[in-house]
């Protein structure tokens, strides 16, 4: 047998291998055709395809600490839609990337963008994705620039009609078909189900497309959303402000924020806070998982008489309060929510400072003379991106909902640029317009991360979780995500639920703090 075996074996290498190297050329071929791709009514140009092996994907600023992520074996095809010169001669389109892996799930996923965008991410599908970017598991994902090219809050191209809007809402209005086109094209099929992911700026753009284009995905995570940003940038100039009034001055007598605050009185807010609001969850254990249940106010920790080491003086409390209060006009109306306190608030280092921390502020650079009142009437009517880019007022979504579409929102409660409240307020509004909150929750669910700051982050932050995964089985299953499972690479063996809004982990009494299992999810 073994002499009838091995030669047996050995010719059916050798026929093979001419096959395999046959299939290895069509499978180059097929993705250097994309190069020449057409698709009607899409002007084309600068389209590039190249075959992509398997391995470590390039290296990037925002990729977290640890070994590089490995890339399965995809066509990559990059190209520019409506090419055109804009206002001063400078050159726009919709730049845009599109992964086709060599093993395909039948999934599509276009990933959203963050801050002004400007560039075309690496089409790997990152956001709430684990440890297992879309592209590993097999997803065709798709990114875009969203019409014009420069650094992540160069704001420039606003002077461009066209280029504002691409931002606004035109470009993944326009990217998305097109990369259907070309999956249909290249795998020879269209996809079974079309996802979106994306944080901050990438989640208002998931919130664009549930209310835009409500037939072009089955399900949508929205991370964080950057929904308003002009009113969030001003309750950031008025949280500056409050700082600036009561900070030291430098010898040109210009305020020093990061001195408005000793390391001392941070600790002391700190501490103060976990002793008011830890333990509502049933652990202390250095997390405030009942955000919405926390009653804390830094007039508490005013000195009695003059400011000392242990206490703050009525000023410092007073900015404090006024700071997390969010900007309020001459009528009393909330222009912008407050900010919740969180574990995260004095936050350093590779992530966004938290709001106390020294540094914090807006990511775009702040106005002149911003130790000033800020006129929140005149900045928040006169500003022109805010009313172009507002996604927090639409909330009919019933040709979304109707058709089957899932909607995951996820909010980090130590965010310092976007208020966790003003995600809770918008998911708050659906109901009413939408056949009350049951009938929101059959499609629609909203997760906290307490502890974590912009789209991740903050010290020991369980900012590793999974909504991918749900969302799939949510839209091709029927099975709706109650919690899911959060934990932190900083803090290898802690997990934590994540639960559905307005519910929040809660520890059952006995088992390890530090263990999901010891936790359900209650009602506040």
């Amino acid at each position: 047998m073994r002499r009838l075996t091995i030669p047996l074996l050995v010719s059916m290498l050798l026929a093979s291998a001419p096959a395999a190297a046959q299939t290895a050329t069509a499978v180059l071929e097929r993705c250097a055709r994309l190069a020449t791709l057409t698709v009607p009514g899409v002007n084309l140009s600068d389209v590039r395809a190249a075959w992509q092996v398997a391995g470590p994907a390039p290296p990037s600023p925002m990729a977290p600490p640890g070994p590089p992520l490995m890339l399965p074996a995809h066509c990559r095809v990059d190209g520019t839609i409506d090419r055109r010169a804009g206002v001063g001669g400078v050159s726009y389109g919709i730049g845009f990337a599109i992964a086709l892996p060599e093993d395909w799930n039948g999934r599509f996923l276009m990933q959203g963008g963050g801050g002004l965008n400007g560039m075309v991410a690496p089409p790997i599908g990152p956001v709430a994705a684990g440890a297992r970017p879309a592209l590993t598991r097999g997803f065709a994902v798709v990114s875009t620039d969203t019409g014009h090219r420069g650094a992540v809050f160069d704001a420039s191209f606003m002077a461009d009609q066209q280029a504002a809007l691409d931002f606004a809402f035109v470009a993944i209005g326009r990217v998305a078909p097109l990369a259907k086109a070309i999956v249909t094209q290249y795998y020879g099929k269209p996809p079974d189900k079309s996802y979106f992911t994306g944080c901050s700026t990438g989640g208002r753009e998931g919130m664009v497309m549930s209310q835009r284009y409500p037939t072009l995905f089955d399900g949508i995570v929205v991370g964080a959303p950057a929904m308003r940003t002009g009113h969030s940038n001003l309750a950031l100039r008025a949280i500056g402000v409050a700082f600036n009034r009561i900070a030291p001055r430098d010898e040109k007598g210009q305020p020093v924020r990061a001195k408005a605050f000793s390391d001392a009185d941070r600790a002391l807010v700190m501490s103060s806070l976990l002793e008011a609001c830890d333990a509502r969850d049933g652990a202390r254990d250095g997390t405030i998982a009942d955000p919405r249940g926390c009653r804390f106010s830094p007039t508490g920790l005013v000195c009695k008489a003059g400011k000392a080491e242990g206490c703050l003086s009525a000023e410092q409390a007073a900015a404090i309060d006024k700071a997390f209060a969010g900007p309020k006009d001459s009528t009393g109306y909330q222009v912008y929510p407050a900010f919740p306190y969180d574990t995260g608030i004095v936050t350093t280092g590779r992530t966004i400072p938290g709001i106390l921390s020294p540094g914090a502020g807006s990511p775009v650079p702040p106005a002149p003379g911003l130790e000033q009142d800020v006129d929140v009437e005149a900045r928040a009517a006169s500003d022109a991106q805010q009313l172009l880019t507002d996604t927090a007022t639409w909330t009919n979504l019933s040709t979304f909902s109707g058709r089957g579409g899932k909607l995951i929102f996820f909010h980090g409660v130590s965010d310092p640029w976007f208020s966790a409240w003003d995600t809770t307020g918008y998911y708050e509004r659906l109901a009413p317009a939408n056949g009350g909150a049951d009938a929101v929750q059959g499609w629609s669910r909203l997760f906290l991360a307490p502890g974590v700051g912009h789209c991740g982050g903050g010290p020991g932050a369980l900012d590793r979780f999974d909504l991918l995964t749900p969302l799939v089985e949510w839209a091709e299953k029927g099975t709706a995500p109650n919690a899911v499972i959060a934990t932190s690479p900083a803090a290898p063996g802690r997990s934590r639920p994540l639960c559905a809004y307005p519910q929040h982990a809660h520890y059952k009494g006995q088992g390890d703090v530090n263990d999901a299992a010891s936790f359900e999810c209650r009602m506040p």
